[in-house]
């Protein structure tokens, strides 16, 4: 009988052993499931700027339903931690894990920054986006981020960005000089080269320098953020733009923190990111039809303005001259960078005007039906 008892013992091991192994080794995979990562993102917007914000939303939720509430994602406003200009520096130091703002904000440490957050006279939205998929413009954002510790993903392109509210009619280029205008990025470089004096100020403190006469003129953005900001309480004209044809505004990861993600989360933040572009893209757009209409229907005595041929023509020569300042700067990149900007953008243009342009031209809107 004990021979059986240990016959039926050493028949049995095999199956405890599998047993236990299979404890052992699923119990870390259960707890990596199972744990939640509490990540943090800043932003460069005070809490009152829900059209920036669409997209901080909506990548948190769609992040923490994606994972079951696995990844969940704080974020807060420059309201909170009072930095609205150092999001780069917060992110890389892990000091929070994410951040959303606009390249052109730290282009003192690398000029490469700006030119992926948007190239005066360069590529409309829908051909941003289409050369930063297909065109090489991922791969070379990662070339410039990487040696920060940082990743870059699209955080909804703003669309055409307007010229600005100014306090007089620009009828020439001798109206410009010495004006303070509020324009950051490659169009406040430029624009200093024709006699602007350009400055880059918080969102908060351009109303009140409007209004004081410390500012002559403010680019912001476009008719779906600038009309909260009620800049034509004192400046009547508002220019069409060509500094800033399409923002894209970023989110920022620390990639340390990213990779000590799981794989699957990992995939769920960057769909999330992905998804919550597209819904910010398609916001900023509504935004700008529904705010313009307002602009026209209850402010009459605002002046849309297009800037005068010559003033544009001087402003495309500085920008050339500017872009070559850049290139001869000794960052070998740079030059890749906007080359294969330049060659998509000469490839785009053509659909662009043959399409679109094109219909635009040449057709009239349906009218409702009474």
């Amino acid at each position: 009988m004990t021979i059986n008892i240990i016959k039926n013992y050493l028949s049995l091991a095999p199956l405890f052993l599998v047993l236990l192994l299979t404890m052992l080794f699923s119990a870390p995979y259960a707890n990596a499931q199972s744990k939640v990562y509490n990540w943090k993102l800043a932003y460069t917007w005070p809490t009152d700027f829900p059209l920036f914000t669409v997209s901080i939303k909506n990548m948190a939720k769609h992040a923490k339903e994606l994972s079951n509430g696995r990844l969940n994602i704080i974020h807060e406003s420059s309201t909170v931690h009072k930095k609205p200009l150092g999001i780069f520096d917060m992110v890389q130091s892990n000091e929070y894990q994410m951040g959303q703002s606009v390249g052109f904000y730290w282009q003192k440490k690398d000029v490469n920054t700006a030119i992926l957050a948007s190239v005066p006279f360069g590529m409309i939205a829908q051909e941003r986006y289409g050369w930063f998929y297909h065109g090489g413009g991922k791969e070379l954002t990662e070339k410039v981020y990487k040696k920060y510790g940082l990743k870059i993903f699209p955080s909804g392109n703003v669309g055409m960005q307007m010229g600005g509210w100014y306090k007089k009619e620009i009828n020439s280029l001798e109206d410009l000089k010495g004006l303070k205008i509020r324009i950051p990025g490659l169009g406040g470089t430029i624009m200093q080269k024709i006699g602007v004096e350009p400055t880059n100020m918080q969102a908060g403190q351009l109303y009140k320098a409007l209004e004081s006469g410390e500012l002559d003129a403010v680019e912001w953005a476009n008719p779906g953020i600038d009309l909260n900001m009620k800049f034509y309480e004192h400046a009547k004209y508002y220019y069409t733009g060509w500094q800033e044809p399409a923002v894209e505004l970023q989110f920022l990861v620390n990639e340390k923190a990213y990779n000590d993600l799981p794989k699957d989360l990992q995939k769920v933040l960057t769909t999330s990111m992905k998804l919550a572009a597209f819904e910010g893209f398609i916001n900023y757009h509504h935004g700008n039809i529904t705010k313009f209409k307002q602009l026209l229907t209850d402010h009459p005595d605002i002046k849309i303005r297009a800037f005068p041929t010559k003033v544009i023509r001087a402003l495309a020569k500085e920008t050339r001259k500017a872009l070559e300042e850049i290139i001869k700067s000794g960052d070998p990149l740079t030059k890749e960078i906007l080359n294969s900007q330049l060659n998509y953008l000469k490839d785009a243009r053509q659909w662009t005007r043959f399409g679109d342009q094109a219909y635009l031209s040449n057709t009239v809107p349906l009218l409702p039906f009474k």
